[in-house]
């Protein structure tokens, strides 16, 4: 009798939603290198200078982390943003609950600090894993692993 190793169902879709990530991440990078080579053309000095910049609007919250522009978020991500910052109405019961932060991933505050909202995920029935999460300074964090890890949001 051969037996053989199947992964539990969520690593089986954290592969896919891995990858997903990685060519989002792609898609960023080669944006931001597109970008620059147009700019380049110009004559102007302003072109390589545009970049020095960038580095220095990241946040102090952000230092150290994965970050991802809000504009590179998925749609339902973006709509959960734009609730968020009217004060809802939200979708589902559980949005804008303490987010406990248990499992350490980020900067240690006491409880209440960070709350929680649902990104929907199409064809989920529940909830699904992505949330957003916010701090009381304005720190905006985005997972689609449900906590395993997080990118810092920047707008």
């Amino acid at each position: 009798m051969l037996l053989r190793f199947v992964p539990p169902p969520s690593r089986r879709r954290a592969v896919p939603r891995l990858f997903a990530g990685l060519l989002v991440v792609l898609a960023v990078l080669l944006t931001g290198c597109s970008s620059h080579h147009t700019s380049a053309g110009t004559g102007t000095s302003a072109g390589p200078a545009s970049h020095a910049p960038a580095a220095s609007v990241t946040p102090g919250w952000a230092k150290g982390m994965a970050t991802v522009q809000a504009s590179a978020l998925p749609a339902e991500a973006r709509r959960t943003l734009a609730l968020i910052d009217k004060g809802g109405p939200y979708p589902y019961a559980r949005d804008g609950i303490v987010f406990g932060n248990l499992e350490r991933h980020l900067p240690g505050h006491q409880r209440g600090y960070y709350h929680e909202y649902t990104v929907k995920t199409p064809g989920s029935r529940d909830r699904g894993a992505r949330r957003i999460i916010t701090g009381k300074a304005g720190e905006i964090y985005y997972t689609d692993d449900h906590y395993n890890s997080f990118r810092a949001v920047l707008r």
